[in-house]
């Protein structure tokens, strides 16, 4: 699946040529015998999120069909089809009747998502939702903590003849009977987005990860489908590794929704059941020297210790020192090193980035500890050569997980 940003959507409503252009950029140039299985293309990403009070609604479907339109005149549209990843607030069920036999579209939105949904229904092209069960957890503190994984047995819910022990297939099916009301019961539906992060919050843990991810895989793989969907789910993973450059607006979680660490290791093993496969990490990493900035213990004048730290942060990622974060135990002398470090890190070691006008100083000892671990980054190199590698590295950390990221029917 292939995406475009939000911020396209304008450009490519209002001129089907920039949407053709990038069809034959993104799609045509790639689609030849031996080359890329590109399956869908996603047309902007949750473009009804409730926080863009609208921005997008007036470009999502034009955009779409201009897509759409580009990819038949190219000879693909009966191998990729467009679609509109949605956020799942786009539905609900009233707060009076909790179930999903009770879910529809929001009002506001209903009539431009049927819209879409009926355009994406004539081209064979399936509704795409991202669903959150994290979310609801984060969210809520009165929330069932069971009830977001798939091996919880303390809550359930009745709904009619069906019963629900997890939210996922809750939301799901939320889907499902809003589908049923707009008039599209056959309508293929995909995750386009699931997962659970493993840092930047008190539930976002390796643990978590872990139990959830498994969880999905186990209940993907048997192909039971959900109480009023029955048969296989097709799920897309997210995601592959961090994004340590994301928006933390909704969060510091939304830095950490990787299975791998940034070096292409599994942060946590996963069984593929019945398959006989485990995520596989990369091999040949190479990293820079074994050194880290730290806070200088000789430094006396710490004044300006604050604003170095905030700065520190401001070029790099500092989401694991927030509340519940695995770091967030560490003390202020801790706090103030990781920051330091992740600066010098994300700036590659050079020699002027481990000063702070005296606060700083490099160190061969390794300061992380069992829960908080100060990285060491990886070595970029300026030839083609040292570039091939970490493309090779990329490759390899595909080959061990592409079987988890599309679970296709």
């Amino acid at each position: 699946m292939l995406g475009i940003p939000n911020y396209m959507l304008q450009g490519m409503s209002e001129d089907p040529g920039v949407a053709a252009s990038w069809v034959d950029a993104n799609v045509t140039s790639y689609r030849y015998t031996g080359g890329v299985n590109i399956k869908y293309v996603a047309v902007g990403n949750e473009p009804f999120l409730r926080t863009y009070n609208g921005s997008f609604q007036q470009f999502i479907l034009p955009a779409l069909k201009n897509i759409q339109e580009a990819l038949n005149h190219a000879k693909l549209g009966s191998q990729v089809k467009a679609t509109v990843p949605f956020n799942a607030d786009i539905y609900n069920s009233p707060d009076s009747n909790p179930v999903p036999s009770a879910g529809d579209f929001r009002p506001e939105i209903r009539d431009l998502t049927i819209e879409i949904i009926e355009y994406l229904h004539s081209n064979d092209a399936p509704f795409s939702v991202n669903i959150y069960p994290f979310l609801s957890l984060y969210g809520n503190d009165h929330f069932p903590m069971d009830y977001a994984f798939f091996d919880g047995a303390n809550k359930s819910i009745k709904d009619d003849d069906n019963v629900y022990t997890n939210v996922f297939d809750a939301n799901f099916d939320t889907l499902v009977w809003s589908l049923k009301k707009a008039g599209l019961s056959d309508m293929k539906i995909i995750v386009g987005e699931v997962g659970w992060p493993t840092d930047g919050d008190k539930d976002a843990n390796v643990e978590n990860a872990k139990r959830f991810n498994q969880g999905l895989l186990r209940h993907a793989l048997r192909g039971n489908g959900t109480p009023a969907r029955k048969g296989v789910i097709d799920v897309y993973l997210f995601s592959l590794m961090d994004e340590n450059a994301k928006s933390i607006g909704p969060g510091y979680f939304e830095r950490h929704w990787g299975i791998f660490q940034f070096d292409g290791k599994p942060k946590y093993d996963l069984d593929f059941p019945g398959k006989h496969k485990h995520l596989r990490a990369s091999e040949g990493v190479k990293y820079m020297l074994k050194r880290w900035c730290v806070l200088n213990p000789d430094a006396d004048d710490l004044k300006d210790l604050p604003k170095s730290i905030d700065y520190a942060c401001s070029l790099s990622d500092c989401t694991a020192l927030g509340y519940g974060s695995s770091c967030n135990h560490l003390s202020a002398q801790g706090n103030a090193s990781y920051a330091f470090n992740m600066y010098y890190q994300f700036k590659n070691q050079g020699f002027r980035d481990c000063d702070f006008s005296g606060l700083a100083m490099v160190t061969y000892e390794d300061p992380s500890d069992d829960k908080c671990r100060f990285p060491v980054m990886i070595s970029h190199g300026s030839s083609m050569m040292q570039q091939r590698k970490l493309m090779n590295i990329f490759l390899a950390i595909l080959e061990g997980c592409v079987v988890f990221l599309l679970l296709v029917s």
